[in-house]
């Protein structure tokens, strides 16, 4: 077995963000990372939008990143720390849209150990160094410089190692152009290491250490200590040389202190929620924090923004006077969610790189300098001697103030669970998710597609046929007028600050229209049945007339040629002249067939016509012409198609990797059978080559070009709507999230950039495509607490999720406390209490305290049909829909209860619970004929039911190291039947037939059989690794996909003669008495296929993802990416493909520095899994190097491309 892994969705959660002019503009952008893969991200000022410019997979898991920026240089540079051992500088080519490697070093060993370098990276302000450092012991400071050809250059590695030191962060000191300073929070544990009673480490220290770097000597001294708080978490650089006094800013627990060499500290406190509910007695930390400088009257000031681990950002504003602080403000600014990073853009925009849920971009609408109540230093610190112990401080949340949401970057993770339906009986099926936690948690309905803004609908007098923009002269930045045609007439819209009817255009409006253009400097041309109308700018009319009874039935227009196609299959071909003349070629084409479509280029720079025209016609053929005035309309070349062709578009498109400007050139067909092709069309000698099909629909293609985003994309309109554009030098073909439009046209206006106006039924709609490169299209439904499964009631087609959440107050827990403080006298601040949780979270409670609800979903309208708030410090983790035979509490044989497994007074570590329970649930019809969950009873069991299965009519649940079989009774849950105990505790259960496939936590899967005449479960076989379960699937009978929580995905299989055996068995007496081997089962597991994903993967499932498409293995991962995997069905394949990743692996090493066949087999050596990311790489290489790994492979570069297209878009999308 032989798979080809493709990733569908990359990974939307972020690692860390940073900010810099990477491009070498004065623009700001944002580099993120996202665990395997780089993203540069680039705000737009003037929406706020924010636009993903590259997306590169690095092959290797980054650790960290930081900018730099050499003296003197224009523009910012990245560095990179990885599981690669190495460390690499890269640059952004803004010109081939690349990031490029300028320096690689090696300095250990592969892996993200504790020891090699990677986890932190710190870069001295001014570019000259930089320091990488591990968790424990080792530190190494590269000298970064230029050489005579102004090229970066590297030094050799110099350590700063300390042996028994944990490391806890380590930032770049700004001291203006003095040797460079690193500063480091470390833990020397060399006592508490050899003291068994376990004093020293009560006593152990945490120190600031600063290391300096002498770039006269070269080398790296440790040149100044102070012990810090035991809780500091993390380092804040303060501005330093003429920016401000350096020093840094240490973060711990309730507390911020300035700290620097020779200068006395000042301290802060981390003002709290003045929260009736909160313990006074749990700590507050900072989890992240940015500066920002900006230039007041020509003397630099800088403020902080600190997030603490609650989400509250406070502003920390320094007073300070040739190099010495006087004294630090702090105060609160606002409440968003809690961040992995922030970073604060000179555009003013803030960017908040979020832990969990969607990412945002706020626009900092005030600077927080108004009359709210702030605390300094100084007075902090008074009153802290006076009360001799560290004073608590509170402050009032509230909604947000100082920031305003402008737009969110949708982020899956984590992504707990997924599950694929068609419901609605679409194409496709959509595939439906649990992410997120806490109070931002949400239920996602993924569709593929890609999202459409609808700026404005309208309704027209009639059903329009045909829609048309036009501009009145060539060089107008925006288009000035609408052209809509109905079956009898023509409208004439202008465009303007509101869209009008005009009547003085020159138009005719009394017959319906054909195409519409804007002709050379500034005239304009209609085509309708009997005749050409040119339009000139002072509404002089030149007209052409269809000879005799015959009417024209197809057009092609560009901005100097019109070509039409008569009744009875002529052509007549017209060009501009230089006097602005449309003259009538004097040689008429007559073809052989009926023309049922036309199509001209756009004329290239610097020539006066588009060489050619593609002509479509009723015998299934697409035919080039020349329009060389010496050889006009004669054939070059021919196509013959699978359908009549209905509509042609000659368009050139940048993709593989082309250089802007000298993109392909394609003919695009569709056709009435709904197949469209793409084949690229040679502008010199009009051959035809590189033929692309896919189906697309049911109903006639129709073809409309766009610009979106600076780029010619294509808009097909066929039962659903389809965007073909070029994103990261790739060519993409993905349905709009949309109803089905009948005509479209470019439309661009001052409101509107890059849009599209369309027509459907009776109404004119402006559309807009604002973001490229997503494959789906998300609905959102909010959820209470973090989702942990959720089922389908198939017969009501309602979703039902359990929802759990540790340390957080239930809703009766909290309304019986708020009236206790009441009672107390304590005063409740009600308007803090009705704060979006989902801005402010859930309050926190001890620990061991659980609040819990199942939510019943209706995915159709996004409704909540009901909320059951769980009682009682209970908890639900797992959830099935069960078709019981024998249920006694069931009016219809076929009706589907609701089976819930809970855990009272659950305790995490170690695992133990005091009860756990299942719990059944009828789905009946309330009063508002809404769906409502009753309960029918409890029945309780001695450990919390992680798994649950229907099965033949029963309820398969794991138990603990159990798995049990029950039956339905009257008053409770009644235990039928038990296996023997699994070694650790059961995850996951799988049915089909009499088989169960049970996933263990520790110790991978188990197959076991049901024999039911003597209603016995019996475990026959194992696996031979231990893998640590996180998601199972059956791929067939007797095999199955896993994945586990270090991210690694396995195929196992059961050898076919023992499948045949056991399922011969009858009486089951050969695998009870069977002996056990390797102290497990009797029978063992082979394994076909091991690979690594780079993220742990939660969800698997063996689904078909495309009508008439390959079953494949979709995998969900915890940080957002969706996968699949496709099965190779012929040898030849697989061979090609294996050679292509091979060369691949030369050609295009990682970017990170990791090698690509070390990565793929992290834990175990990759195995029969081919990577698809890797393959598709193909198209970003140089075409030097394409033609060269296309020849090795004896291939053509445009047969490995549509081999690499196929297997994606025959398979997924």
């Amino acid at each position: 077995m032989y798979l080809y892994g493709l990733t569908l969705n990359n990974t939307t959660g972020i690692n860390q963000a940073i900010r810099g002019n990477f491009s070498g503009t004065k623009q700001q952008e944002i580099i993120v990372a996202r665990q395997t893969r780089l993203e540069l991200l680039k705000p737009d000022p003037s929406t706020g939008k924010l636009h993903t410019i590259l997306s590169h997979e690095c092959f290797g898991l980054i650790r960290s990143i930081a900018p730099f920026r050499l003296t003197g240089a224009s523009k910012d540079l990245l560095i990179l720390g990885s599981d690669s051992g190495r460390i690499v500088i890269l640059e952004y080519n803004p010109t081939k849209n690349t990031f490029d490697k300028l320096q690689q070093e090696t300095y250990g060993k592969t892996g993200s150990r504790r020891i090699v370098p990677g986890q932190y990276l710190a870069a001295d302000p001014k570019g000259r160094a930089v320091m990488i450092g591990a968790i424990e012991k080792q530190k190494l400071v590269y000298v970064l410089n230029r050489d005579s050809a102004a090229n970066l250059t590297i030094s050799s590695p110099l350590e700063a190692h300390r042996t028994n030191t944990i490391h806890h962060h380590i930032v770049g000191l700004d001291v203006g152009f003095d040797n460079p300073i690193f500063a480091c929070l470390e833990v020397d544990y060399t006592d508490a290491d050899q003291d068994p009673t376990g004093d020293a480490f009560r006593d152990v220290e945490k120190v600031l250490t600063y290391y300096e770097l002498d770039l006269g000597l070269n080398h790296v001294v440790r040149k100044w200590s102070e012990p810090v708080e035991r809780t500091a978490n993390l380092l804040v650089p303060v501005p330093g040389g003429t920016d401000g006094p350096s020093g840094v800013l240490v973060c711990s627990e309730n507390l911020i202190t300035y700290k620097h060499q020779d200068m006395p500290d000042l301290r802060l406190p981390i003002i709290r929620r003045a929260q009736p509910l909160e313990d006074a007695k749990r700590g507050l930390i900072i989890s992240t924090s940015t500066v920002h400088k900006m230039k007041i009257n020509k003397k630099t000031q800088f403020f902080f923004l600190l997030q603490s681990e609650a989400g509250d950002i406070y502003k920390v504003t320094m007073d300070h006077a040739d190099g010495v602080v006087n004294n630090m403000t702090l105060k609160y600014f606002d409440t968003v969610p809690v961040a992995a990073s922030l970073c604060i853009l000179k555009s003013g925009f803030l960017f908040a790189a979020n832990e969990f849920s969607n990412h945002q971009l706020y626009s900092i609408e005030n600077l927080g300098d108004d009359d709210e109540e702030e605390l300094t230093a100084v007075d902090f610190m008074e009153a802290e001697e006076e009360q001799g112990e560290t004073p608590l401080v509170y402050f009032t949340p509230r909604a947000l103030k100082n920031l305003a949401l402008v737009d969110e970057l949708e982020s899956l993770s984590p992504f707990m669970a997924s599950q694929v339906h068609n419901l609605a009986d679409e194409e496709a099926p959509r595939i439906y998710g649990i992410c997120g936690t806490g109070a931002r948690a949400s239920f996602r309905i993924m569709n593929q597609g890609l999202e459409v803004s609808e700026l404005a609908v309208s309704e027209l007098p009639g059903n329009p046929s045909a829609v048309w923009t036009t501009k009145l002269r060539t060089d107008d930045a925006y288009q000035s007028y609408i052209v809509v045609s109905f079956t009898n007439a023509t409208l004439i819209l202008s465009i303007g600050e509101t869209v009008e009817e005009v009547s003085d255009t020159g138009f005719m409006t009394n017959t319906p229209t054909l195409a519409v253009q804007q002709l050379g400097e500034d005239a304009l041309v209609q085509v309708y049945a009997k005749g050409v109308r040119h339009i000139f700018a002072d509404k002089r009319v030149s007209e052409w007339r269809a000879p005799g009874s015959l009417a024209i039935v197809q057009a092609a227009t560009n901005n100097r040629q019109v070509i039409v196609a008569l009744s009875n299959g002529e052509l007549v071909y017209f060009e501009l002249d230089n006097m602005g003349q449309l003259n009538e070629h004097s040689e008429h084409k007559q073809m052989s067939t009926f023309v049922t479509s036309l199509a001209l280029g756009d004329v290239p720079e610097g020539r006066t016509r588009f060489p050619h025209v593609a002509v479509g016609c009723d015998d299934q053929t697409v035919r080039i012409l020349n329009l060389d005035p010496e050889h006009c309309l004669e054939p070059l070349s021919m196509q013959a198609l699978q359908g009549m062709p209905c509509s042609l578009t000659i368009l050139e498109m940048f993709d593989t990797g082309a250089v802007r400007g000298h993109g392909t050139l394609y003919l695009h067909i569709g056709m009435t059978n709904g197949v469209y092709m793409r084949t690229a069309l040679d502008i010199v000698t009009g051959q035809l080559s590189e033929s692309r099909t896919r189906f697309l629909g049911p109903r006639p293609i129709k073809l409309f070009k766009l610009t979106i985003h600076g780029q010619p994309a294509l808009l097909l309109l066929t039962s659903k709507p389809w965007l073909s554009y070029t994103f990261q030098n790739r060519l993409n073909l993905t349905p709009l999230s949309y109803e089905s439009l009948e005509y479209g046209s470019s439309f661009v206006s001052e409101q509107c950039a890059e849009g599209m106006v369309a027509v459907t039924g009776n109404t004119l709609r402006i559309l807009m495509v604002e973001k490229l490169g997503n494959t789906f299209n998300q609905v959102t439904i909010p959820l209470k607490y973090t989702p942990r499964q959720f089922a389908l009631h198939q017969p009501t087609s309602t979703f039902v999720v359990v929802e759990s959440d540790h340390a957080t107050y239930s809703a009766s827990e909290k309304a019986s406390e708020l009236s206790v403080k009441a009672a107390e006298g304590l005063e409740v601040d009600e308007d803090m209490m009705a704060l979006d949780p989902q801005q402010v979270g859930h309050i926190r409670h001890k620990k061991n305290k659980w609040a819990s609800c199942i939510r019943l979903i209706e995915p159709f309208t996004g409704q909540t049909l009901q909320e059951l708030e769980l009682d009682e410090n209970e908890a639900a983790f797992s959830v099935a829909a069960v078709q019981f035979v024998n249920n006694p509490h069931a009016n219809d044989p076929y009706e589907q209860f609701i089976v819930v497994g809970t855990g009272q007074d659950v305790q995490l570590q170690p695992s133990k619970c005091k009860s756990g329970y299942i719990r059944l649930y009828r789905p009946l019809l309330g009063d508002d004929q809404r769906v409502q969950l009753e309960l029918i009873h409890k029945t309780a069991v001695d450990e919390v039911p992680l798994a649950l299965a229907a099965f033949h009519g029963r309820l398969l649940a794991g138990v603990g190291k159990h798995v049990r079989i029950y039956d339905v009774g009257r008053k409770k849950m009644l235990r039928k039947c038990e296996s023997r105990p699994l070694p650790t505790k059961v995850r996951s259960l799988q049915t089909l037939g009499d088989r169960i496939v049970i996933g263990d936590v520790q110790e991978s899967v188990h197959y076991a059989r049901y024999h039911r005449n003597d209603n016995t479960l019996a475990i026959f076989a194992d696996d031979t690794t231990p893998r640590y379960l996180t998601a199972t699937t059956i791929v067939d009978y007797d095999t199955v996909a896993c994945g586990d929580k270090f991210g690694n995905l396995s195929v196992s299989r059961l050898e076919k003669k023992v499948s045949d055996e056991v399922d011969d068995d009858t009486t089951g007496n050969r695998i009870h008495f069977e002996k056990p081997y390797l102290n497990g089962a009797p029978n063992k597991l082979q394994t076909l296929c091991n690979y690594f994903t780079g993220d742990i993967i939660t969800s698997l499932h063996r689904t078909t993802l495309v009508v008439g498409g390959r079953e494949v293995i979709l995998a969900t991962s915890l940080l957002g990416s969706i996968s699949m995997y496709v099965p190779f069905v012929a040898k030849e394949d697989v061979e090609f493909f294996q050679n292509l990743e091979m060369h691949m692996r030369t050609e295009a090493p990682p970017l990170a520095g990791r090698d690509h066949l070390s990565y793929r087999g992290y834990y175990a050596p990759v195995k029969n899994v081919i990577d698809g990311d890797l393959c598709e790489q193909f198209n970003t290489l140089p075409a030097e190097k394409r033609r060269m790994v296309a020849e090795e492979l004896d291939r053509s570069v445009g047969e490995v491309q549509k081999k690499i297209e196929d297997m994606r878009v025959r398979s997924g999308y």
